[in-house]
């Protein structure tokens, strides 16, 4: 009766001691990380078609003589530019925070509550980044079909000449 107790203890003990990264808490946390790396490299990519825009309104700009409206266009543009570089920027720096985090939490330094509280913060700050992401991708639609527009009024009027 004595060893049967004790084993009870043993086994009630053992069994409060489970592999954090086993918990469900745990298994979601790695999922939001999956969908905040997904929307990074999302964000990346728009970055990348954004730049390649940025250069080849450069290079159609190249053709017209010291036009103050189009440098302006590419001034706005490229302000465009740097704010979506800072924010991936700072949506790398989110990531491995979250990395930090999934891997403290793993190995039992952070508490489950702890995990949740900081997960909940950066799912926040994400979120955010992502409104700021739709908010500066709509901006560079608008400056780049301004720009089309104004290059396609330039197109007109070298032909009526």
């Amino acid at each position: 009766m004595k060893y049967a107790m004790i084993f009870a203890a043993i086994l009630a003990i053992a069994s409060c001691k489970q592999n954090p990264s086993e918990t469900v808490e745990h298994k979601e946390l790695v999922v939001a990380h999956t969908t905040m790396k997904a929307a990074h490299e999302a964000m990346t990519s728009e970055h990348a078609l954004m730049v390649d825009n940025h250069d080849k309104m450069i290079s159609a700009h190249g053709i017209i003589e010291n036009d103050s409206i189009h440098l302006e266009v590419e001034k706005k543009h490229d302000a465009v530019l740097s704010k979506h570089q800072e924010l991936i920027d700072a949506h790398t720096k989110l990531l491995e925070k979250h990395s930090e985090l999934e891997a403290k939490h793993a190995s039992g330094e952070v508490t489950l509550e702890e995990m949740k509280s900081e997960h909940a913060a950066m799912k926040s700050e994400h979120d955010e980044m992502e409104s700021e992401h739709e908010t500066l991708t709509s901006e560079h639609a608008k400056i780049a079909e301004e720009d089309k527009k104004m290059l396609m009024e330039d197109a007109a009027k070298a032909t009526e000449k």
